[in-house]
């Protein structure tokens, strides 16, 4: 009778582990292998949740889960912040943790929608050549749903699992060769001591700008940027030179909005000694430094009527000249450009240059708002939670239903910035909310904690509120209204502050130097 259930089970195991071996010679992306690993794996070890998270600079990312809250999926989790999940690593083979352990769950209260701890949790690492490339983990609600055997199942799947990440990153590699991806690039990339913050998405809208962010990237085109405030337009810019020839030269940003006006061209170009006062050496400009790498000139509708004009000269003759010098220096860069601002509205209102307009959108690309990608809202959200929670010492973060539905339907006039920034607030709200020592085991975000209203008016009872709906009609004369908008919000600022332009800035989040063109572009007189 012993024998017939071996038998059953190994067959069940055979059944399970046959679509994996198929896939090892077939041209399947990676996400599917992914997926079709936990697949088996779920025919195999009945799970709540079973997640599949690759190694990257000391943080596992998932790849692929069944049963983990939508938001789970993009955050990160450093390893020596989950004990559960440094065990796992660290064991020679899987680890089946007792229902009564005292580590803290990584997924407490992500668990679908089920606010309860995890009760069962096991995992086993995955190794590639000795080398530790990720893990797998299943979770039970239920005490005691694992056994000795499953833990001998998972040591044993590991290695076909090893096997199908092994094929997707040979395929993924061959992809690579055949779109011309340059080896550098990759080079530079695993060099970087710290990892770039990561484009988060999967919405259509989202999709769509990283298929034309990837198209024009490795040609030298130049790209104009637009989107409104805090849409991730650097971001971009980012992936923009990551994805080029010039991965591996310099990648140098320039905010116009925050140059002061008479240093503009010198802070572009450079300055020879003496060129004027305050000149005490030679001094290369941005221009300059970024010579075989790209240039990032963001918020470039700042700048004035006179630097547009020194500016286009560079970019038709390739050369450029120090302030104070007559010697001509020869650059080679990719020029990408971002603004918040419509340049062929200010084109036909004389404020922009029509051929230096021209010049930089060869590839126009629109970053959409936040709330024409709804869809990605709560995976940014579980990014930046899962962010905060190690910022204010809370073990876990979710989101109650009625929070979900707050945060998809609001209109998000400051885009993924304003969603991180409100997301910091929320975390600590709800932290100070939350009294009982149980409850903060898995801390849950209220409605209540989502501070929109100040996140939008600045505490300013007099100034016109920008619409909470996505569904709300649009003003007769949108411009006007938004400008109505921000002269009132700076005049409020100014009142507050007695004036002083510094402090008005650093209330409203902005560098003063850009408070202070943006006040003389709406006619608002700035104090001191």
């Amino acid at each position: 009778m012993a024998k017939e259930v071996i038998t059953t089970h190994q067959a069940r195991a055979l059944q399970a582990l046959l679509p994996l071996l198929g896939d090892l010679t077939a041209e399947v992306s990676s996400e599917l292998r992914y997926y079709r690993v936990l697949d088996a794996l779920q025919q195999l070890v009945p799970a709540d949740a079973m997640a599949l998270l690759r190694v990257d600079h000391g943080e596992l990312i998932p790849v692929a889960a069944y049963g983990l809250a939508e938001d789970a999926m993009a955050r990160r989790y450093p390893v020596v912040r989950h004990p559960r999940l440094k065990a796992i690593v660290e064991a020679k083979g899987p680890v089946l943790f007792p229902p009564n352990c005292d580590l803290p769950d990584p997924y407490d209260g992500l668990i679908g929608s089920s606010a309860l701890p995890v009760h069962d949790c096991m995992g086993c690492a995955l190794r590639i050549n000795e080398q530790i490339w990720g893990v797998l983990t299943l979770d039970a609600l239920t005490v005691g749903q694992f056994s000795e055997r499953d833990l001998q199942t998972i040591e044993t799947f590991a290695t076909f699992a090893a096997a199908t990440v092994v094929a997707a990153s040979r395929f993924d590699d061959l992809l690579q060769t055949v779109a011309g991806e340059r080896k550098r690039a990759e080079a530079y990339r695993l060099a970087a001591h710290r990892p770039k913050p990561a484009m988060i998405g999967n919405s259509e809208r989202f999709r769509q700008l990283l298929s034309e962010v990837d198209l024009v990237a490795p040609s030298d085109l130049t790209v104009l940027i637009t989107g409104e405030t805090g849409v991730g337009k650097e971001l971009v810019a980012q992936r923009l030179h990551d994805g080029s020839a010039r991965a591996d030269k310099p990648f140098i940003t320039v905010n116009c909005a925050a140059l002061p006006e008479h240093l503009v061209e010198s802070e572009l170009f450079g300055h020879v000694k003496g060129a004027f006062s305050g000149a005490i050496e030679n001094r290369l400009g941005k221009f300059e430094l970024a010579t075989s790498g790209t240039l990032f000139l963001d918020e470039i509708g700042e700048l004035p009527l006179v630097v547009q004009a020194s500016l286009l000269r560079v970019l038709q003759g390739g050369q450029l000249q120090r302030v104070g010098s007559d010697k001509l220096h020869v650059v080679d860069i990719r020029l990408i450009a971002a603004t918040n601002r419509n340049l062929a509205d200010e084109v036909r209102q004389g404020r922009f240059r029509a051929d230096l307009y021209h010049r930089l959108s060869v590839y126009p690309l629109r970053v959409p708002a936040l709330r024409e990608r709804r869809e990605d809202i709560m995976l940014l959200a579980g990014a930046f939670a899962e962010h905060n929670r190690w910022r204010i010492g809370v073990p876990s973060l979710r989101f109650s239903e009625n929070a979900r539905r707050a945060l998809i339907g609001y209109a998000w006039p400051g885009n993924i910035r304003e969603l991180e920034h409100l997301m910091a607030r929320a975390a600590l709200k709800a932290n100070k909310r939350t009294t009982s020592s149980l409850a903060k085991q898995v801390l849950t975000l209220e409605s209540e904690d989502l501070d929109f209203l100040e996140a939008t008016t600045d505490h300013s009872s007099t100034a016109t509120p920008l619409p909470h709906s996505a569904d709300s009609a649009p003003p007769v004369d949108f411009r006007s209204a938004v400008d109505a908008y921000k002269r009132q919000l700076l005049s409020d600022a100014l009142a507050r502050h007695d004036g002083n332009a510094a402090a008005a800035a650093r209330s409203l989040g902005l560098d003063r130097a850009n408070l202070m063109r943006l006040a003389a572009r709406l006619d608002t007189t700035p104090g001191r």
